[in-house]
């Protein structure tokens, strides 16, 4: 069961798309020449000739966590991280209660073999989390060994007890080390990270500013994502600078839905991607690496059409195509960097009362280190899935 009871993107007269839409398949019209035009893309850029899907494991761990969220692929060899596997974390407890989700799980995808890499409870924790722990999508394996996930925690699963949370550093044992607090962090939902071993940058989407109980069911546009930059080693890590780099952003909390806003986050060069669930649309912020203000809503970059409630982004390591996983179907979606969007292929078709096939069950990805595989997870089986061959 997915945290999230999927509606439609409320699109906000803040928000322009630039990008027309005639060619998508949800409007009324879709000339010949247009699909010819986006498959033959899509051919030579994503997908291969033997492109398929499969389901690689379960994502449910000895202590009975479900609706796995984030997902990141492993770099490196190190301690009981090993280069090629993939971390899910997961959000809900063995009860399905929101946010109260506390371990990581490793899947190797070659061998489909799953251990628990981190069990994280309050005991464990070298210092406080503000309202605990509830793991969000927000997940980076870094280079230097470092794990690093967000908590937007709720101890009984509504926006009644939802706290601001933190980010939770780890080493490549499973072991937590630092909680990070402060510094703008305030409901952790997405996280994306610029990995050059001594020097990274950590993008934080924050979906809990501005709220009130007050605002309860009521878009509030006060979104931010944050840039951390850290110097790490193997040993050490230490965070140099913050800085917000987009703000404006909507959010919106609900009894039935209990939070939205920003839920993928990927750097490509110096361009942060954004994928706005509420609005439907996919921005960018440029310099995002190296700028010091807000770069406020950033430029949409494609907006409605096949894209229905954007969740989970990447980018592919060669072709910088970036791939996106909707939230009001089951669709992956790609989106070159000129704008240009086309359905890949439908990776969840589970029937959904009063709503689009496989809407619900998808919710984060990652990309293979050749780009070749593309892993995702689904919340209604909770199981790690892979997409591919791609072209990468």
């Amino acid at each position: 069961m997915t945290a999230v009871v999927l509606v439609g993107g409320a699109l906000t007269t803040a928000y322009a798309s630039p990008w027309s839409h005639k060619g998508d398949s949800s409007s009324g019209y879709q000339s010949a020449g247009y699909y010819q035009s986006n498959q033959s893309w899509m051919q030579q850029n994503v997908v291969t000739g033997t492109t398929t899907t499969t389901s690689l494991s379960s994502t449910v761990p000895s202590n009975g966590d479900v609706n796995p969220y984030g997902v990141a692929t492993v770099p490196m060899n190190m301690g009981y991280l090993y280069k090629g596997d993939v971390l899910v974390s997961n959000y809900n407890n063995k009860a399905n209660t929101l946010g109260t989700g506390s371990t990581i799980v490793e899947i190797n995808p070659t061998t489909h073999k799953t251990r628990l890499f981190s069990w994280l409870t309050n005991s464990r924790m070298p210092s406080a989390c503000p309202g605990g722990i509830g793991l969000t999508d927000g997940l980076v394996v870094l280079r230097n060994g470092w794990v690093i996930v967000a908590s937007l925690p709720a101890s009984d699963g509504t926006y009644a007890t939802a706290k601001s949370g933190c980010l939770i550093v780890l080493n490549s044992w499973g072991k937590a080390v630092s909680v990070i607090t402060g510094h703008g962090i305030n409901g952790p939902w997405a996280m994306t990270a610029v990995d050059h071993g001594s020097s990274v940058q950590i993008f934080v989407a924050n979906i809990l500013n501005g709220w009130s109980s007050s605002s309860v069911g009521q878009q509030v546009n006060k979104g931010t994502v944050v840039r951390l930059d850290l110097w790490t080693s193997q040993r050490y890590w230490n965070l140099v600078g913050v800085h917000t780099v987009a703000s404006g952003l909507p959010e919106m909390w609900s009894k039935d839905n209990f939070v939205q806003g920003v839920t993928g986050l990927a750097v490509w060069g110096s361009n942060l991607f954004i994928s706005d669930s509420l609005s439907n649309r996919i921005a960018v912020v440029h310099w995002a690496t190296t700028r010091w203000s807000s770069g406020g809503l950033g430029f949409t970059l494609a907006e409605g059409g096949l894209l229905q409630q954007p969740l989970g982004i990447v980018i592919l390591p060669r072709s910088a195509v970036i791939l996106i996983v909707n939230g009001n179907n089951g669709n992956l979606i790609a989106v070159s960097q000129t704008g240009r969007v086309v359905l890949v292929k439908a990776l969840d078709t589970t029937a959904m009362a009063g709503s689009m096939p496989g809407a619900g069950t998808l919710f984060d990805l990652a990309a293979s280190s050749n780009g070749q595989w593309a892993y995702y997870v689904d919340d209604s089986s909770n199981t790690l899935g892979a997409v591919g061959p791609l072209r990468g």
